[in-house]
Order: structure tokens, then C-alpha cells, then sequence
């Protein structure tokens, strides 16, 4: 029962459902629900049923989660065990002297012509890590061309010229 308990208490503070916290509160529920059929039997106060059927709805409930977040983990730690095969593999593959990965996680840089400035693209998302041929008191449009900002540069250049 000792063991059982320090067990109960640091499965408190382990992320996820484990098998003796399961264990701890089924044995709870349980006894709740005795404790219902009492109740009701000496009384014959339909309120305990109404008790009964919401703790047994509550007890449903928290199994279910628990079985949805077991699968939700499992699922990702076998996502994890295929990119960790993806990556032996494409080791494997790549020339002596060579590492398929590396430390910085850079890739080539292809550089896409837009209509108003330069950007650079890695695959299909956009990074601003080079710079671009700008007005320095220019504010650059942060949202794109359809953001709905109404600011116009015109109105940046009046808050330059005041701060000078």
C-alpha cells in the first residue's frame, strides 16, 4: 500500500494518464457510486440517481480521455520512430565525408523574384533573412498587400521627420 501511494503521488506530477492514477480513480468512481446505491437505498431520493447517472457520465468521460491521449502519445512516438528511420536511412545513403544532417539546419537558398522586392523562399515558406532595397523611412506593410492597414508611408515619414 506504501508503494502503491508514492506511486499515486509522483504519477500526480508525470505528464499523461498512468496506469496508477487509472487505477486510483476508477477505484474512486467506484466507490462513489457505492456510496450512491447506500444513499439511495435509505433514502429513496431519486437525487442520488441523478448523482449516480452525472458520476457515471464523469467516470466514462475520464477513461475516454485517458484511452484518447494513451493512442494521441503512441501515435507520436511511432511519427518519431519513422523520422528517426527516414533520417538512419538517408545516412546511410549519403556519400563518405558527407552528413545528410547538420547542425544548422540550413537549406539551400533559392532566391524568388516578386513583383515589389526580393525574398527569399526554403521550399515553400518565406523567410526575410536577406535584405531588401527599402526607403529607410519607409515602414515596411507587415500584413501584405490585403492586411486592411490603412497607414500610408507618407504618414511614417512625418513621424521620422518630427523625431529629428
Amino acid at each position: 500500500m506504501a508503494s502503491f501511494m508514492g506511486d499515486l503521488w509522483s504519477s500526480i506530477f508525470t505528464p499523461g494518464p498512468t496506469p496508477t492514477l487509472l487505477i486510483a480513480t476508477n477505484v474512486t468512481f467506484a466507490a462513489l457510486q457505492l456510496i450512491f446505491l447506500a444513499l439511495l437505498l435509505a433514502t429513496y431520493s431519486l437525487h442520488f440517481v441523478a448523482l449516480s447517472t452525472i458520476s457515471a457520465g464523469l467516470w466514462w468521460a475520464i477513461n475516454w480521455f485517458a484511452a484518447e491521449v494513451q493512442l494521441a502519445q503512441q501515435a507520436q512516438e511511432a511519427e518519431k520512430a519513422k523520422q528517426e528511420g527516414d533520417n538512419a536511412k538517408t545516412r546511410r545513403k549519403s556519400p563518405v565525408g558527407e552528413s545528410a544532417d547538420s547542425d544548422t539546419e540550413t537549406e539551400a537558398v533559392v532566391a524568388k523574384k516578386t513583383d515589389k522586392s526580393t525574398a527569399v523562399t526554403t521550399g515553400s515558406a518565406t523567410s526575410g533573412l536577406l535584405p531588401t532595397a527599402r526607403d529607410h523611412k519607409k515602414r515596411p506593410n507587415a500584413g501584405g498587400e490585403g492586411s486592411g492597414y490603412g497607414s500610408t508611408d507618407s504618414e511614417w515619414e512625418k513621424v521620422d521627420d518630427t523625431q529629428s
